[in-house]
């Protein structure tokens, strides 16, 4: 390791308190930037800034070594003169390299002024580009040129990238110059860095020390010496994600006593004998056995039941809160649309009414009346069990003795909302989450980890599943034959176009055209229309007429990618499929299958089509399989843009680890964290005295987490 920098230093405790525009090199201007920009205000900041990626720079080519074929490669050598060619937007700048074995054409589309005046004929030069063959010559497009800097050059064949924005370059702060001020930082800290991890969690995790690791992961000596630099940081930033899940689920489960549902009584007894729609499942089986010792436990239960659309999750939740039923509780199942609640209400009141529970629906929309007596009935415990939307949460729904509750789509809801219905008994309810996003096992230890996971891995027998084709956009003659004969047997179609945010007036536009056209092609069916930007009550209106079988076709946005339950429906067609991430296609597919007869889902796409989404189409066409297609759309979209973790309410903001790839060392960091809780569970003992601050520094928090599922 390089320490010959080491002239004077600031103490590691002062690291966060010292201004960045104090560090030799950057000034209050530059500061400015850095604060602006990159969210970097503290020498720690700047510490804890990683670079992005790195390239081999351990090789200098020769001139008369390269060929149009290779990668990014290096030179070294001097301009010799410069040309311009063209005018207006065709303009562009030349400049023949040489070195002492020969030359090399550059070229510049822009930036032409700044390249003339900042890099001289003959200076020597570090350049570092991708040459390509451009008719019988070898050139090399904008490459990176930099002065020969034998501090910083001959330190690594590992160069570091780091991000850096647009406005920062055009203040001369790009990647290299942030490297040269950390390398900089590196001459004003000490030696050798506080640890952040106690000795027994080092040992154990077989990991370097914090200086070794931070040094190299700017200054990397070698390949072999990055990867231990990463896995020691990936490792921190993973244990100390899980360390505080765990502390606070197991703080919590000390805290909180769950009401105990020590008999499985008549209701539930008669509802399995009398009234069940199918044979259960083995897996609905297992998954009630797991909520039945949870719940019989006498600590409260946090449970979390993935199962792909259609798997019976409703049918299993019904069955739990027939638990609390028993037992003298009320039970409750918040959806996050009027629809879905509807439709829950329904089918749970439809099943409950030969043994006689009282169940009531509650939205937005109950009558003044209506709602009067729903109120008074949960007050006297005569309502077992409510379904309803956010209106369950107003302050004036007050509950007899609530015991469970049902979240159906954890995801929409936010972490402060669900927790109003913890504090609806002066004990916290039993809570079963469910979500028919499968949730690759990685993520959902991160964003799910404080809960206990289900999953309901078979479908009820009966179903078949779900045909997904490709079509191109220009056969769609062909298309719309095929859904003709699926309506001339009686059956419903979905059509579904892209809604994105950033693009909302084209995409209604093309959804309005879509409308039209469909109405053109199928003139003698009725064809309805759903989207987001509609009212309330007209979008339901136009659900029921579906639902009804009133209309044939249904034209919507994703608005229906979590909702209505139409049996009769068996084709899904998904135009501009190239613009929908996995997750959302498997969902959206769910939407069919629901009945006995063959479903379709016909992703159409036009021909232009990327790697990442050919690779989705495919992934689409040959699963229908949710836990795969989930691990498939985290490793092409990363966590922070799958559904859900914005609402988890576990910090997510990763600067290393990655959930999609560092599976392994998040399963370590979680094993090694229980270790310690299971050891020191107060994280009192003076070997671990790091830890508490750590988190603490880590975790600051606005809301109590600990109550909240």
């Amino acid at each position: 390791m390089i320490w010959r920098w080491l002239r004077y230093y600031v103490p590691m405790s002062e690291l966060s308190m010292n201004d960045i525009k104090f560090l030799p090199g950057v000034g209050p201007k530059r500061a400015e930037l850095f604060n602006k920009e990159l969210g970097i205000y503290s020498y720690e900041d700047l510490l804890y800034y990683y670079p992005y990626k790195y390239i081999d720079r351990s090789r200098t080519y020769t001139i008369r070594e390269i060929n149009g074929t290779m990668p990014y490669i290096q030179l070294r050598g001097k301009i010799v003169r410069y040309e311009t060619q063209g005018e207006g937007y065709k303009r562009r700048l030349t400049a023949i390299f040489a070195d002492a074995t020969g030359t090399i054409e550059l070229v510049w589309f822009k930036g032409i002024k700044y390249i003339q005046d900042r890099y001289k004929p003959g200076t020597e030069y570090t350049l570092f580009g991708r040459p390509t063959l451009f008719g019988s010559r070898l050139n090399i497009a904008h490459p990176e040129i930099d002065p020969v800097d034998v501090e910083i050059d001959g330190n690594t064949g590992l160069q570091p990238y780091y991000t850096t924005t647009e406005k920062m370059k055009s203040h001369f702060l790009n990647s290299k110059a942030v490297q040269k001020i950390i390398a900089t930082l590196w001459k004003v800290i000490p030696r050798s860095l506080p640890e952040t991890l106690p000795a027994a969690v080092i040992a154990r995790a077989h990991v370097i020390y914090l200086s070794e690791a931070l040094y190299n992961i700017h200054f990397p000596q070698s390949p072999d010496v990055l990867r231990k630099a990463q896995f020691r940081l990936k490792f921190e930033e993973l244990f100390y994600l899980q360390l505080n899940i765990l502390r606070y689920t197991r703080q919590r489960m000390r805290r909180l006593g769950g009401f105990p549902f020590g008999t499985i009584g008549e209701h539930f007894n008669r509802f399995y004998r009398e009234c069940l729609p199918f044979e259960l499942t083995g897996a609905q089986k297992r998954v009630l056995k797991e909520i039945r010792a949870d719940v019989g436990s006498g600590r409260q239960m946090n449970r979390l039941l993935q199962g792909d659309v259609g798997s019976g999750k409703t049918l299993v939740a019904l069955m739990a809160m027939l638990m609390a039923v028993d037992n003298g509780y009320q039970a409750c199942m918040m959806a996050p649309t009027e629809i879905l609640a509807t439709q829950h209400y329904e089918t749970l009141s439809g099943l409950l009414r030969p043994i006689g529970v009282r169940t009531e629906l509650l939205t937005g929309s109950t009558r003044k009346k209506q709602r009067e007596e729903i109120h008074e009935g949960l007050v006297s415990g005569d309502v077992k069990i409510l379904v309803g939307t956010h209106a369950l949460l107003e302050d004036t729904v007050v509950f007899s003795n609530l015991g469970f509750v049902v979240i159906d789509e954890q995801h929409r809801f936010g972490v402060e909302q669900r927790s109003r219905l913890w504090r609806k008994n002066s004990r916290p309810p039993h809570i079963l989450v469910m979500t028919a996003t499968p949730i690759p096992r990685t993520l959902a230890m991160t964003v799910y980890g404080d809960l206990d996971v289900s999953v309901i891995d078979e479908l009820p027998p009966g179903r078949k599943p779900v045909t997904t084709i490709h079509r191109y956009d220009n056969r769609r003659a062909e298309l719309y034959e095929s859904i003709r004969r699926q309506i001339e047997q009686g059956r419903q179609v979905y059509i579904v176009y892209p809604l994105i945010q950033e693009s909302e007036k084209i995409d209604l536009k093309n959804l309005e055209e879509g409308f039209k056209q469909i109405r053109e092609v199928f003139p003698e069916y009725t064809v309805c229309m759903v989207h987001g930007k509609m009212k309330p009550a007209e979008k339901d209106a136009e659900m029921q007429r579906f639902v009804g079988g009133e209309a044939q076709i249904m034209v919507a946005t994703t608005v229906i990618e979590v909702g209505v339950n139409v049996p009769n429906a068996t084709v899904m067609v998904i135009e501009n499929a190239e613009r929908f991430g996995l997750s959302q296609l498997h969902q959206l597919r769910g939407r069919v299958g629901r009945g006995a007869d063959q479903s379709y889902c016909v992703l159409v796409t036009s021909h232009k089509l990327s790697e990442d989404t050919r690779k989705r189409i495919e992934i689409m066409t040959r699963t229908n399989d949710g836990f795969e297609i989930s691990e498939a759309d985290l490793q092409l979209r990363g966590p922070g843009d799958m559904e859900g973790t914005q609402q988890s309410g576990i910090a997510f903001d990763l600067r290393i680890a990655n959930i999609a790839k560092d599976g392994q060392i998040l399963q370590l960091a979680r094993d090694i964290a229980g270790e310690v809780l299971d050891a020191d569970p107060d994280l009192a003992k003076p070997e671990n005295a790091v830890l508490p601050r750590r988190l603490e520094k880590l975790f600051r928090r606005k809301i109590d987490f600990s109550l909240i599922s």
